[in-house]
């Protein structure tokens, strides 16, 4: 359930290497990476069953929605089976839903038949209203997730807002919590609450208090 990430901008190459070391190791569902890592990841994951994430329009959302569909095929085609994008979180607090609706379509329609779409809403944010009207329009878009967090905001995710989110979009459709998730029992509390998904820095760590084993 865990995307093993790293999108620190000052991440070397070697950082990288051991973050895709890690996943290997411990069977993480996936890497999360800058798009610039994503050639790399797929050459170093090829004959493994971890996918290879990474983010589009990171970490402010406020790219155009074609620079969002070109980046997001881009991705694809250099390897990406997963693609998280952030809204245009300006749009949404301004209640240009249409907007907000026809960004997230575009990434779908680029990634669709080849990657799913998991859309970061930035909770920490948003009002609850918005938070679950943009869930609403993720929905509608056909997207396959929604996420709480870039982390690199104000916040990361939370009890709440994952239960808001699970509750909004129903039982079939992702949730992703991401953001301040750094051990074993703070990933357990986010699956409870909904999350399908755990996006954090801290696989290691965590596994190694599922497992009582050290790295």
């Amino acid at each position: 359930m865990i995307d093993h990430t790293i999108l620190k901008a000052d991440a070397k190459e070697e950082d990288v290497l051991r973050i895709i070391e890690e996943a290997k190791q411990y069977n993480f569902f996936s890497v999360c990476i800058n798009p610039c890592w994503v050639a790399l990841a797929k050459e170093q994951l090829a004959e493994t069953s971890v996918d290879v994430c990474t983010v589009i329009g990171f970490p402010l959302g406020a790219n155009t929605s074609e620079v969002k569909a070109y980046e997001a095929t881009d991705a694809i085609n250099n390897g990406a089976t997963e693609v998280d994008m952030v809204i245009n979180v300006g749009a949404l607090k301004s209640g240009q839903y249409k907007k907000v609706l026809k960004d997230i379509q575009a990434v779908v329609e680029a990634a669709k038949g080849k990657a799913l779409v998991k859309v970061i809403i930035e909770t920490a944010l948003l009002t609850d209203e918005e938070k679950v009207k943009v869930c609403e329009l993720a929905k509608e878009a056909g997207a396959d997730f929604v996420k709480t967090s870039t982390g690199f905001s104000t916040g990361g995710a939370t009890i709440a807002d994952v239960k808001l989110m699970r509750e909004t979009v129903g039982p079939d459709m992702g949730v992703k919590a991401s953001g301040g998730i750094h051990n074993e029992a703070e990933a357990k509390a986010m699956i409870e609450a909904g999350a399908t998904r755990i996006g954090t820095s801290a696989g290691v760590a965590i596994m190694e208090g599922a497992t009582g084993v050290g790295y």
